[in-house]
């Protein structure tokens, strides 16, 4: 949806606070924890889809880096009943969206400690600048969305980009549901009038980009390697099987551009509800009914969907101040799918963009854009035309070799602005400073880019 930022191996903890408790990102500073580095999250769930009742156990395993006499979790809306480190009861007390424990003794920094949490309650999203955000309600079923806060709505984390962990998440529900998250699909076993859903995410990820879809839905599959399977309500699927059927190759498209697909599959739902926007999750993408007309009138959405598997989620923003590297990014997959599909071209995409740009405000810096603008449509238009302009400055073969290295040399890491400008200046003797202070940096929107004179093409 989404000053020099964090380096890719950063710790957010305060040094010498022996029970730090926030992060040090400016746009959510009571977002993510500092003093320490989860590894794993081991979510068992249990949910009643009439009452909306959620029982949670979460076990966290993760390794402090520093001395720790106490530490947090985000946590929000829900109640814990029993918190454990390494098996032994603590104390332990719920602040607003914190949850503040005190363990026996201190934590040698440097080691490996295991947080469980039992917990029970009726999640809610969580209100923020952008809206409700987290676990929420369809008609029949439930819908996710974390991307920025939402997440410690259903589980205690460490809720900033930054700190990208492995998981394994079991979902227990009404058999007549279809349960849909991120990673895959284990094992799925029945009992009485229950199923539970096993599901491994084996890649680093993010907090927000983790998700979990409840509903009654059919269930398609199609392609081998990456495989993409789908989750549509039944009345859709023939409609939805042309609106997305050119997705496969989109896929390949892109890993042509990009580099190979990062993920084991890739997975769509189609929730029975409109949303004002599709929503991004690792390995998985949601989309609203409203997202399927018969006519790909969303196709552009699904591209940018599925770009945001190489540019968002394995590759993650250290600070959510770089969320042109996610958006921008994502915006301009839309453009170079037009491309190679037999739409327009980019660069008509480009101008077009520019032109709507230039009637908007002048009071924002893509690279540090502010909490108000977080995902304000000009990062996604503005972050495509910086794209596009450097794509010109350095001509295709060099644009395209450097967005390979990029998504290469930073799989399933996190990353900055510098990172990239850094890594661009490598691909091209043309000195780039200042394309990118006056794109990047500068509020006023630059004249529109022109090809520089002897510039490589394809």
């Amino acid at each position: 949806m989404l000053n020099s930022g964090m380096s890719a191996k950063a710790d957010p903890a305060r040094a010498g606070q022996p029970g730090a408790s926030t992060s040090l990102d400016a746009y959510l500073p009571n977002h993510g924890n500092g003093g320490y580095r989860v590894q794993h999250y081991d979510l068992d769930l249990i949910y009643r889809v009439g009452p909306g009742r959620l029982e949670g156990h979460a076990r966290v395993t993760a390794v402090a880096t520093q001395a720790l006499s106490r530490f947090t979790l985000d946590f929000a809306g829900l109640r814990p009943t029993k918190v454990t480190v390494n098996g032994k009861a603590v104390r332990h007390v719920q602040r607003g969206k914190k949850l503040h424990i005190t363990p026996p003794r201190a934590l040698s920094d440097g080691g490996m400690f295991v947080v469980d949490v039992r917990y029970v309650g009726s999640p809610a999203p969580v209100s923020s600048h952008w809206g409700e955000i987290g676990w929420d309600y369809l008609e029949d079923g439930v819908i996710v969305a974390s991307q920025p806060i939402g997440a410690p709505s259903w589980f205690p984390c460490n809720d900033h980009p930054s700190d990208k962990a492995t998981y394994r998440i079991a979902v227990t529900t009404a058999s007549p549901y279809q349960v849909v998250a991120t990673g895959v699909l284990e094992s799925k076993q029945s009992s009485a009038s229950t199923t539970t859903w096993d599901f491994r995410l084996s890649q680093p990820t993010p907090t927000y980009l983790v998700s979990v879809q409840i509903g009654r839905y059919a269930e398609l599959s199609y392609g081998t390697v990456p495989m993409m399977h789908a989750a549509v309500p039944a009345r859709l699927t023939g409609m939805f099987e042309h609106d997305f059927g050119r997705q496969p190759r989109m896929l390949d498209e892109f890993s042509r551009m990009f580099g190979p697909y990062p993920f084991e599959q890739y997975g769509v739902v189609v929730v029975d509800a409109e949303l004002d926007a599709p929503i991004e999750a690792q390995s998985l993408s949601v989309f609203g009914s409203n997202h399927v007309d018969g006519r790909r009138g969303s196709e552009r959405l699904v591209a940018h969907e599925l770009a945001h598997q190489w540019f968002g989620n394995s590759l993650t923003v250290a600070q959510w101040r770089h969320i042109w590297l996610n958006e921008g990014f994502a915006n301009y997959a839309e453009w170079l799918w037009s491309e190679v599909s037999g739409g327009a071209a980019a660069e008509v995409h480009a101008h077009r963009a520019w032109r709507e740009l230039a009637e908007r405000p002048q009071d924002m810096r893509l690279a540090d854009p502010g909490t108000r603008y977080l995902f304000d449509d000009r990062v996604y238009l503005r972050g495509a035309v910086t794209l596009h302009a450097l794509r010109l400055r350095l001509g295709d073969d060099a644009f395209f070799a450097l967005l390979k290295v990029w998504t290469s040399a930073h799989r399933h890491g996190v990353v900055t602005t510098d990172d990239f400008t850094t890594l661009a200046q490598r691909h091209t003797p043309w000195p780039l400073t200042d394309l990118f202070a006056r794109w990047l940096h500068s509020p006023v929107l630059p004249e529109f880019p022109r090809r520089t004179p002897g510039a490589d093409r394809e």
